[in-house]
């Protein structure tokens, strides 16, 4: 009887540790998709600073959405809420991009929005700053195509056929007129040295992009700089990836270099892409940094008002924020001029008070 007992627990005990087994790896299966639900509404004046900036009595935030693999679990889960979303990973990544390489892409987009919001801030506020053009970072090389043998991630491109580059659009001003067959001559600085390499003008294969003809072979190349501002500016945004802190960045700025404060006490919050120009560009997530900016308690939220796709964004907000029922006052910015001028106006310290906002 004793053994018989004794057999049975150590059964149960080896079916126990098999459906643990089982479990777990049913958990960390990742399946095609994404997944992303709410974020958060974070203080940026921990994170941005200003030498000898201005203080200010309300917050500026900017709103994330949290995304990552989805697994079995996961796709369950999202389910259960409209703001919980499933979306297909060819959505988000490029043909024979990895995960880590889509979030990497997301962590030098966020280096683009830094430097972008720096700039329109400056500008704005009549700052200056001085730039440092030196060539086109190489982020991503066309397996199947000629440059892949030629040209590495993490090189920068310095001439082409002789002729000095320093932007992106003096590279393709220079490659428009190439076509399929033909061969260009590189000059490509490499860690600390210099290099010459003869490339050939290929086809984009079409599970890349069937539209987009011949070139290099390089995807999301960019514009190497380096710019000194006057007064300096940090930004430690940690592990946030992507663009659309952008607008928000260059509020936070530009309230830290001039001497009014334009939160007068409120808690403010937006999203939106922005270029060195002040132009506010449309994001993903919308709805979902809506749920986020009301469960941190955001009075106003700044939504881009794009013509890139319908619903735009501002239209998608609205009715986000129409759904949960928030008293958020939904602003709709197609430049930064706009968010800067709506702050200016409507968002003094009476009308403020008037609103509610402060009491």
């Amino acid at each position: 009887m004793a053994r018989r007992h004794k057999s049975g627990i150590q059964k149960r005990s080896w079916l126990l540790l098999l459906f643990l087994i089982v479990m777990l790896a049913i958990y960390q299966i990742p399946l095609p998709y994404f997944y992303s639900q709410p974020g958060e509404a974070t203080p940026l004046h921990g994170m941005i600073t200003v030498a000898e900036g201005e203080g200010e009595e309300g917050q500026f935030h900017l709103t994330t959405i949290r995304q990552q693999r989805a697994t079995i679990p996961l796709y369950i889960w999202a389910q259960f809420s409209e703001y919980r979303k499933i979306v297909p990973a060819e959505l988000y990544l490029q043909e024979g991009e990895t995960d880590e390489e889509y979030f990497h892409r997301q962590e030098m987009l966020m280096d683009s929005a830094q430097e972008a919001s720096k700039m329109a801030a400056y500008d704005r506020a009549g700052y200056s700053y001085d730039v440092e053009y030196q060539g086109i970072r190489v982020t991503k090389v066309v397996d199947e195509m000629d440059a892949s043998e030629h040209v590495q991630e993490g090189d920068l491109i310095k001439a082409v056929d002789g002729e000095t580059v320093e932007t992106l659009e003096e590279m393709n001003g220079l490659l428009e007129e190439k076509t399929a067959g033909d061969v260009v001559e590189l000059t490509i600085g490499r860690n600390s040295e210099t290099l010459t390499e003869s490339v050939t003008i290929d086809t984009f294969p079409a599970d890349i992009d069937p539209e987009r003809g011949s070139g290099l072979g390089l995807l999301y190349p960019f514009t190497q700089r380096n710019i000194e501002f006057h007064p300096d500016v940090t930004i430690d945004a940690g592990s946030i990836g992507g663009p659309s802190a952008g607008l928000m960045f260059a509020l936070e700025i530009y309230n830290q270099l001039v001497e009014e404060d334009l939160t007068s006490g409120a808690k403010i919050a937006g999203t939106g892409s922005i270029d060195e120009d002040g132009q506010v560009g449309r994001i993903g997530g919308i709805e979902q940094k809506i749920v986020a900016a009301d469960n941190a308690g955001i009075d106003v939220f700044f939504a881009p008002d794009d013509d890139a796709a319908s619903p735009s964004n501002y239209e998608a907000a609205v009715e986000t924020a129409e759904d949960i029922g928030t008293d958020m006052v939904i602003v709709p910015v197609k430049e930064f001029d706009d968010a800067v001028t709506y702050l200016e106006n409507h968002l003094d310290e009476k009308t403020a008070v008037k609103q509610g906002l402060v009491s």
